[in-house]
């Protein structure tokens, strides 16, 4: 008895002993790069940061230190972009490294479906220690933890900048308990990373994955007191394409002049009295925590030791349009609304004040988390690493020559057709679906602004037929050549100012006399 007792106690000592990556599941172990030596890795997810509101790319007079240090010591992604500009697909774009159409997280009210695997999971299972702060909100009625992460600080849908009021149980998610939320939500998801790096990252010798998912900087934008009224003598820069002239509509939409005034347009914007500019003063009064945010992350690897062997990179959950052809928020294929900040730090690889002009995508960051702590990309991700293409080691000619865009539309704010669009380098078609109107093509060197629509220039119809083809056979390849839909609640945000711009025409390319062949 006595043998078969120390026999199971040897077991279970044994048992007990394993690593995590040793008693990982199977499904969850993946082939190591060889050569390879695992970082640290940090991720700060900013929500609805467009793409040119930081101070080093030009814009007259946002502060963004941190994220200007970032772009200097590391890599800007110049043509980093979303395959979904909406806050719940993209982040499950983010963490599953899947197209919209692959991981089914298709609007802000559903949950990712059962056994869907974040990458996370798989840095748990090599034996990193994990933690998330912050915005999840893929199933806004849900805070749960999730799986893949160690330590979990969350809340439902999209939070509050400041406890709110009105909303005496409102509460924080920390590790499955209700912990009542204490401030500035910047500054607190903040505080509560930093002090795990503290208590957990420091005292075990384990790599370490962080995601750091901020709320700020979603509508409706409230800075943090020591940042209001910062820029309150400031002027919004007014986009060319903003005024509604026959000219910036010649050949555009029926839907995108109509849309001008709706919920998502300027004349009659979230339905209210909008001062748009007002709004976009707060937007960046409230991006001034983010920066500082980042700042105090990178702060607290250097002074730790651990900044010389950790990759950090800053996102944008989707860009942001302030004005562009009569638009506010996102979910466009527009540049102001797919297009988002990335910028990274990764001592070592990535030399100095180098600028990648390849389309990266959201879809990338898991497969680039992975690269860095040594790992493969699991088969079913459809994105990939750019950590050798940002380190010059994978030339450009062999990185992907498109991209996919991909919308589906919304009950709540029907405005906005179903979406598909692929993006090149230089160009960038759009199709819709489900509506009577027209198709754009954008030659992206020629016309950054997308101001002239090329859908029916004789030059291009050569291009147009290829990208369509293009397009088509990815979603087929994908079997994602169907629409899913959510559960339809209501007839949404569908309301107009009578005072506002009227219907658009049907464009004259399509009107006839008589005969379609005349």
């Amino acid at each position: 008895m006595r043998l078969i007792s120390t026999l199971c106690l040897l077991v279970l000592m044994g048992t007990t002993s394993l690593s995590a990556a040793d008693s990982a599941p199977a499904d969850l172990k993946l082939e190591k790069i060889k050569g390879a030596k695992p970082r640290n890795v940090v991720f700060i997810l900013a929500d609805d940061h467009r793409y040119d509101v930081m101070g080093f790319a030009g814009h007259p007079w946002v502060e963004t230190p941190a994220m200007d240090a970032m772009a200097k010591q590391g890599v800007y992604f110049k043509n980093a972009v979303v395959t979904t500009s909406l806050c719940s697909p993209s982040r499950a774009s983010i963490l599953t490294g899947q197209y919209m159409h692959n991981h089914g997280v298709v609007d802000n009210n559903v949950l990712t479906p059962p056994g869907t695997k974040f990458f996370p999971q798989y840095l748990q299972a090599a034996g990193y220690q994990t933690g998330f702060f912050g915005k999840w909100h893929m199933g806004g009625h849900s805070d749960d933890p999730r799986p893949g992460f160690d330590r979990w600080v969350s809340f439902r849908g999209q939070g509050h900048y400041y406890p709110p009021e009105h909303l005496k149980k409102w509460s924080l998610n920390v590790d499955g308990k209700r912990v009542p939320q204490k401030g500035y939500i910047t500054d607190e998801l903040t505080d509560y990373a930093i002090d795990w790096l503290n208590e957990s990252v420091k005292t075990q010798d384990k790599p370490f994955f962080m995601y750091l998912s901020h709320k700020g900087v979603h509508g409706m934008f409230h800075p943090a007191e020591r940042h209001a009224g910062r820029y309150k003598d400031k002027s919004m820069p007014i986009p060319k394409t903003m005024a509604n002239t026959s000219e910036n509509y010649f050949n555009k939409p029926m839907w995108l002049k109509n849309q001008r005034n709706s919920w998502h347009g300027v004349d009659f914007a979230y339905h209210q009295d909008t001062d748009i500019e007002e709004h976009y003063r707060l937007y960046c009064e409230a991006l001034l925590s983010v920066d500082e945010s980042i700042a105090r992350v990178r702060k607290w690897l250097k002074d730790n030791g651990y900044g010389e062997n950790t990759l950090v990179m800053y996102m944008g959950d989707n860009g942001f349009q302030w004005g562009e052809h009569g638009l506010i928020d996102k979910r466009t294929a527009y540049e102001a609304s797919m297009r988002v900040p990335l910028v990274g730090v990764c001592p070592g690889l990535w030399k100095p004040g180098t600028v990648v002009d390849e389309v990266v995508a959201n879809i990338d960051i898991g497969p680039t988390c992975l690269a860095a702590a040594g790992l493969k990309t699991p088969s079913q991700m459809d994105g990939q690493s750019f950590l050798e293409l940002a380190a010059g080691k994978l030339p450009a000619a062999d990185w992907r020559k498109n991209i996919l865009y991909e919308y589906y539309w919304e009950f709540n704010f029907p405005q906005t057709p179903t979406t598909f669009a692929l993006r090149t380098p230089r160009y960038k078609f759009i199709q819709y679906h489900g509506i009577w109107d027209i198709d754009e093509l954008y030659d992206m060197e020629k016309d950054p602004l997308e101001q002239h629509n090329l859908i029916f220039d004789p030059e291009y119809q050569k291009q147009i037929r290829k990208m369509r083809a293009d397009l088509h056979a990815i979603l087929e390849k994908s079997e994602a050549n169907r629409v899913p839909f959510s559960h339809k609640r209501s007839m949404g945000a569908n309301l107009r100012l009578e005072s506002g711009s009227k219907p658009a025409d049907f464009n004259d390319k399509l009107l006839r006399e008589k005969n379609a062949k005349e």
